[in-house]
């Protein structure tokens, strides 16, 4: 059984993923960003070998740092030797928990992902490589972020033999993405959905600065995330209520924002008044770095 890493709402846990029976595996470029004859690019943690049985194959966790509210997710295919992880919008603040956590369980960190700049905290990407030597930073090249690998619409990243698949779903920010797991049999059941931002447990990221655009994410939401299968599980960057997991069908039929017709969600956001986000003025600078990215360089 897949278990959460925090004692917080317990009534979701059985929609956590189950596995079905292997099936071959998905074909990888023979190094990172180099392009498949489909013109997709995979993002290669080291590599694969074949696995007798998917069955349980991937180790999943999902934390939280209860400051700005944010969820962290650790991802990693222990049916390979190496046992290769990636962590989703780390926060500095938790990166000796996210290390200690994947000492404990054995893995092997290749990624630390951010689904866009954040402005609310600042990411933990920049700590974790100067801990972890090798670690590699990852960011949508939309975001104009400095990072070690730059993603783009319909790439791969990919740990042993499961991969995310990148989907744009600007909106929030210029350069939101989310990263959905495979459709492959092999690939985790049902299908995950990191959506940041642009989608949040009945509601979604706000529009108002960072380039962001409430035409654009009702766009992006509804061309890319709700066009998954309705089984499909939404993880979200965020959450304010309590709650942790949610469903494509139920945010298709329960999200009070994203429900109403474009000219009506549009009216919502330009209504909130919200109030000016208190990290953003350090958080924003930071985060175009990939948090501590230049502090090496800038020592010299």
């Amino acid at each position: 059984m897949v278990m959460t890493h925090f004692p917080r709402l317990r009534q979701l846990l059985l929609l956590q993923p189950k596995f079905l029976s292997s099936q071959p595996r998905i074909l990888r470029s023979p190094s990172p960003l180099i392009r498949t004859p489909t013109f997709r690019r995979s993002l290669m943690g080291s590599s694969s070998s074949f696995s007798s049985s998917s069955s349980s194959k991937l180790l999943f966790r999902q934390l939280f740092e209860k400051e700005s509210s944010t969820f962290t997710y650790l991802l990693a295919d222990v049916s390979h030797p190496d046992k290769p992880a990636l962590l989703i919008d780390p926060v500095d603040k938790t990166v000796d928990r996210d290390l200690k956590l994947i000492d404990e369980l054995g893995l092997k960190l290749i990624y630390a992902m951010n689904t866009h700049v954040h402005a609310d905290h600042v990411t933990g990407t920049g700590l974790l490589k100067t801990k972890l030597p090798g670690v590699k930073s990852v960011i949508s090249k939309a975001s104009g972020s400095k990072a070690d690998m730059f993603l783009e619409p319909g790439d791969k990243v990919s740990i042993g033999d499961i991969y995310l698949e990148v989907r744009a779903t600007p909106g929030h920010t210029a350069g939101c993405v989310t990263y959905v797991t495979g459709e492959e049999a092999d690939q985790p059941q049902p299908r995950m959905a990191f959506t940041g931002d642009a989608v949040l447990i009945r509601g979604c990221g706000r529009t108002d600065f960072q380039g962001g655009s409430s035409d654009q994410l009702y766009e992006s939401v509804h061309s890319q995330i709700f066009t998954l299968p309705k089984d499909t599980l939404i993880y979200p960057a965020h959450d304010y209520k309590g709650f942790e997991v949610s469903t494509v069908g139920e945010e298709m039929q329960h999200n009070p924002r994203l429900t109403k017709d474009k000219e009506t969600f549009k009216t919502i956001m330009s209504n909130l008044n919200l109030s000016y986000p208190k990290m953003i003025d350090v958080a924003v600078p930071a985060n175009m770095v990939c948090g501590l990215q230049d502090v090496p360089s800038q020592a010299n």
